[in-house]
């Protein structure tokens, strides 16, 4: 199937059942420190609304996610948006979708009037690492053994892009 007819759109609340099933089988100990969800939770509550969300479809199916944010409530650093998810159906990786999420994710940001983007990502994913630095992201900082994954003390690396000038 052809990328071009790759589609960025919002995701709409109907679309909760798709996008937790590829959320849970992207779920990785590469990306993820949260516990996996029970079976059947979706997605969507009261903190990670459809509004927070970009879809990648391809052929009509969900194959990718990304979830962008304000990182606080506060006016003080409301021209900074974070990334707090990105996903890619394993069928489609090495074809461009993270890379036409994370942008189509900035510009939206951009559209909002935020200055900045930020993320974090595992120290030990250098697939996701690379894709972000492909994108513009730089390191700002790490937090050295920040998690504990399977045994093994993980650092936790803070990343950035400037949107705006």
């Amino acid at each position: 199937m052809p990328d071009d007819d790759l589609i960025i759109r919002p995701a709409q609340p109907e679309d909760e059942h798709e996008l937790a099933a590829l959320d849970r089988a992207s779920r990785s100990t590469l990306s993820d420190v949260s516990p996996e969800p029970p079976a059947g939770a979706g997605v969507f509550d009261e903190r990670h609304t459809p509004g927070q969300y970009l879809l990648a479809v391809l052929g009509g199916r969900i194959v990718g996610y990304v979830r962008q944010v304000p990182p606080t409530p506060l006016a003080a650093n409301r021209h900074v948006r974070q990334i707090q998810g990105l996903a890619v159906d394993g069928a489609v990786r090495g074809r461009g979708v993270g890379r036409r999420l994370v942008e189509a994710a900035c510009e939206a940001a951009r559209a909002e009037g935020a200055r900045r983007m930020t993320l974090r990502v595992l120290g030990w994913n250098a697939p996701a690492r690379r894709l972000y630095e492909s994108c513009g992201f730089v390191v700002e900082g790490s937090l050295a053994e920040e998690f504990l994954i399977d045994g093994s003390y993980v650092d936790d690396v803070l990343m950035a892009r400037r949107l705006l000038g």
